[in-house]
């Protein structure tokens, strides 16, 4: 009983002598807020002092009240005065950093709202750790499809996701160099493979419209990506996809190839094709009217209906190669032509002058 009276009275003699052992700077000390000041913020460290937090840091402290038990690091052991200076920040971020570790090795989802933007990507900010989201991680739904040159369209396209939760992944994290990336794409991607692998090529979708750009239309289709080219819009010949559709317009497409993270879509398939029916009754040896719209060095284009262009191919201008296709047209006359063949396959139809 003696013995074990005295390895109790040792232990304890023992547990405070540590209790007592002086802090040094880095430490991670934790005591009771015992005064909360405008100024200053002091806690209690029992044997090892009163500590002190500085104004400085009452963005971290602003929700504190005396008697709540925090944890804070050493900044300085002992101040003129006798305070232990400490720091709530840095404790926030080596508890954050612990945190995004946790998250990165197990590949966790994580929400964060960004608080501000510039033209590469998000700002945010988790676990007291500022770190950026950037344009190229982000989702099909919030990526800014424009024109490359209109970086002011996408800093407001951008501008517009402040403020906003946003599920995403750590994709990139050094403590050392404060470096936290994230990654909206890495969030969705299992959930996106899973509704590829529902996904077809024949089967009509419909989608939004998050982009419109000289060579297309890019479509969201919950969170996977596709692209309407411009040769797909519409039967008839496209000059500007935005006088189709607009940026959140709703649209029906057809799929007609699958990648591995973009959709291939058509909507002119949608439809039927007027050229087939224009040409209904059209036959080789027939004269027709048409009038010349473009004209190139091979030759001249002919509209002899609404959705049928037709070709006047320089070799039926005459032999040699001094034949010049704009010393025989002009652009926007009328003229009679003869129909020299029909490919219905390949929708051209080839004509020469009628005489």
């Amino acid at each position: 009983m003696a013995n074990a009276k005295k390895y109790t009275m040792d232990a304890l003699l023992e547990e405070n002598q540590d209790s007592s052992k002086k802090v040094i700077a880095g430490d991670t000390v934790t005591g009771k807020v015992i005064s909360v000041k405008k100024h200053e913020i002091l806690i209690d460290l029992g044997a090892q002092g009163v500590g002190l937090v500085p104004r400085r840091e009452a963005s971290f402290a602003r929700n504190l009240n005396v008697g709540d038990e925090v944890t804070a690091s050493v900044i300085e052991a002992e101040m003129d005065d006798g305070y232990v200076l400490l720091s709530l920040r840095k404790a926030v971020k080596d508890k954050g950093w612990d945190e995004i570790q946790a998250k990165l090795s197990g590949a966790e989802t994580v929400e964060v709202i960004p608080f501000d933007a510039n033209r590469g990507g998000l700002l945010v900010e988790y676990e007291g750790i500022r770190g950026f989201l950037p344009v190229s991680q982000l989702s099909a739904e919030h990526y800014p499809r424009v024109g490359s040159a209109d970086k002011d369209e996408i800093l407001q396209r951008l501008n517009s996701l402040v403020g906003k939760p946003i599920k995403v992944r750590i994709l990139d994290a050094i403590k050392k160099e404060n470096k936290l990336i994230f990654s909206e794409k890495e969030a969705i991607k299992d959930g996106l493979a899973e509704r590829f692998a529902e996904l077809k090529v024949g089967d009509t979708i419909k989608g939004v419209v998050t982009g419109v750009v000289d060579f297309g239309v890019f479509v969201n289709l919950d969170g996977i990506e596709g692209l309407v080219h411009i040769s797909e819009i519409s039967w008839e010949r496209v000059n500007n996809p935005s006088d189709y559709v607009k940026v959140g317009d709703e649209i029906e497409a057809k799929i007609i190839a699958i990648d591995k993270e973009r959709l291939s879509l058509s909507m002119k398939q949608l439809v039927e094709d007027p050229w087939l029916h224009e040409i209904e009754g059209l036959k080789k040896g027939d004269k027709v009217e048409g009038t010349v719209t473009r004209i190139t060095p091979f030759g001249a284009f002919v509209q002899i209906s609404p959705a049928v262009e037709a070709l006047v191919h320089v070799s039926e201008l005459g032999e040699g190669s001094d034949v010049d296709p704009e010393k025989v047209f002009t652009l926007n006359e009328r003229k009679s032509f003869k129909v020299l063949d029909i490919d219905k396959d390949g929708r051209k139809i080839s004509l020469s002058i009628s005489k």
